[in-house]
């Protein structure tokens, strides 16, 4: 893919063309963090109604994947999941991950017949057809449209639990290790929202 390029429709015109009718995007957020869950998003675009501007939530402003993130509830189907900090300390990141996927496309209205997923390996328990599409975020509509509803979904849990547990910064840092979480896990603690199966957590238990 080109330097600077936006994603396109050509994943799912190619799937309509294998013979899919229904196709969702599938995305997720938060694998990094020390700390809350992992959200995923599935997202069926309705194709008469795409909303202009959408991109791999990375490079888009926070006040855009606000935007963004209402207009698709509008005009699609729109599926938000996650699992918890308790599931990933369980089963691992990758797979409360994949978890979180399955569950976002189970929670949509329609369940679609092939899924286009952000990443490299296929969750287990899926219930359609699917491809793995590696930096789907930046290639597929699909997957750049869930990739901004999970984005804003976790982002706003972060800052509720932020509220809850001040001074760890989450508001701001949604939980990644930067330099004042780790801090403020050295001078505060460990909140039950902490993954305790993550390096910088378990090494202080």
């Amino acid at each position: 893919m080109a330097k600077g390029s936006s994603p396109d429709y050509m994943f799912e015109i190619a799937a309509r063309h294998g013979g899919a009718l229904r196709i969702a995007g599938v995305d997720e957020v938060g694998r990094g963090p020390l700390a809350g869950p992992v959200t995923a998003a599935a997202v069926w675009l309705n194709p008469d109604a795409i909303p202009h501007g959408l991109n791999d939530s990375k490079v888009l402003t926070h006040a855009r994947r606000i935007d963004l993130s209402a207009a698709l509830f509008e005009v699609a189907d729109v599926s938000i999941a996650h699992a918890s900090v308790d599931e990933i300390d369980d089963l691992n990141i990758l797979r409360a991950s994949h978890l979180a996927m399955v569950r976002a496309i189970q929670g949509l209205r329609i369940l679609p017949d092939f899924a286009l997923i952000d990443g490299n390996i296929i969750p287990k328990g899926m219930l359609c057809r699917a491809e793995v599409i590696v930096k789907g975020d930046m290639r597929s509509l699909s997957i750049a449209a869930a990739s901004i509803v999970a984005k804003v979904a976790r982002d706003a849990i972060m800052v509720d639990l932020a509220q809850q547990h001040p001074g760890y910064g989450w508001e701001t840092n949604a939980g990644y290790p930067t330099l004042a979480h780790r801090e403020a896990l050295k001078n505060l603690g460990i909140t039950p929202h902490h993954r305790r199966s993550f390096k910088p957590v378990y090494q202080m238990l």
